[in-house]
């Protein structure tokens, strides 16, 4: 993920916590520091909503030097979708095999196995209505369940027609 050539940076974000999700209060995120109290996210978020990876997003250093992410300055466009992996019980396997299914689309993503979760990352060149397709299809076999952590106008376009 990080090269040594570029300057990275973590990057918190503080969130609410209803009914014990998410599992954490802070996320943190890596990102390229843009050198103007600006980072550009370089990961996809698990739990943070609103941001994608590739958005450009104001930070604050606290005393102790934290970073802490504000108002998003540039998007990326890029979508932020989260599936619980309910197949096999989440497992390895199972979240792999979710990830290959959408990376045949043009979407990148991650899994992380203490939750069962995939994280994706669709950007704004996949094709939205295929992308879709799949993730209503994933929930109407109870092979997930799905959250939109950040989406954009034109998905919501996509899901609208």
């Amino acid at each position: 993920m990080t090269k040594p050539e570029i300057p990275y940076a973590k990057v918190h974000f503080r969130m609410e916590v209803e009914d014990a999700w998410p599992p954490v209060s802070v996320e943190s995120l890596w990102a390229v520091d843009l050198g103007d109290d600006t980072v550009r996210l370089d990961n996809v978020p698990w739990f943070v909503r609103g941001v994608a990876c590739g958005d450009v997003v104001a930070t604050e250093s606290d005393e102790e030097g934290v970073r802490w992410g504000g108002e998003v300055v540039r998007r990326s466009e890029n979508c932020t979708v989260r599936l619980i992996v309910l197949r096999d019980g989440g497992s390895g396997a199972a979240r792999q095999s979710v990830l290959s299914a959408f990376r045949e689309l043009g979407v990148d993503g991650e899994g992380i196995e203490r939750f069962g979760m995939v994280a994706l990352d669709i950007p704004p060149t996949a094709d939205l209505a295929k992308v879709q397709r799949l993730l209503r299809h994933g929930v109407a076999k109870e092979w997930w369940d799905m959250e939109e952590g950040c989406i954009t106008a034109r998905w919501r376009a996509v899901s609208a027609g």
